[in-house]
């Protein structure tokens, strides 16, 4: 019993602490919640006034329901008309639920069900298709290096076999020789 008077100061010191002595008397928990515990009580014994208040605010959240006073404030023929208003806007939809129910077979698929299985093949052909891309760019890049090689190559030899051309006139113009067309 002393560790259990023990253990109830021990709780009381760590929930008051210095608020612990309130107008220098010892505020204890056990005293606390013996008057919450009659304060309860006492409400039970008057329950039929709960009942009733419960009641009331039960009535008070439905007349403060938005949906509650459109019902009273709008009358069923307003109401009609409303939707016939929306008449061509419900038409519509309805048709394009229709439309969906009749493609829900579709939907069902095993096509639509694989589709988890396809992504990963689908992703791992995206990755393929991006390195095959990419070795494609660098191909092309070397296919103009040497297109430029090329071309260097033959203007160099067309400029050398000009330069010989020109020179072995002019040495068959000095001889005397006359050159073959």
């Amino acid at each position: 019993m002393d560790h259990l008077e023990m253990r109830i100061q021990e709780l009381e010191s760590s929930i008051y602490g210095e608020r612990r002595h309130k107008g220098g008397k010892v505020v204890k928990c056990t005293e606390s919640l013996a008057r919450i515990q009659a304060a309860l009580a006492n409400t039970a014994n008057k329950r039929e006034r709960v009942k009733i208040l419960h009641k009331k605010i039960e009535d008070l959240l439905k007349y403060l329901d938005p949906q509650f006073t459109d019902h009273i404030t709008v009358p069923d023929a307003m109401k009609l008309e409303f939707i016939l208003a929306e008449e061509d806007f419900l038409l519509s939809q309805a048709a394009l639920l229709e439309q969906v129910s009749s493609l829900q077979p579709l939907l069902d698929s095993n096509f639509i069900r694989d589709v988890p299985e396809h992504a990963t093949k689908l992703q791992r052909l995206s990755q393929l298709h991006i390195k095959q891309q990419d070795q494609t760019d660098a191909q092309s890049l070397e296919v103009k290096r040497l297109f430029e090689e090329y071309n260097k190559m033959m203007f160099l030899l067309s400029k050398q076999f000009t330069q010989w051309d020109e020179t072995l006139r002019k040495l068959e113009e000095s001889k005397g020789i006359r050159p073959v067309e």
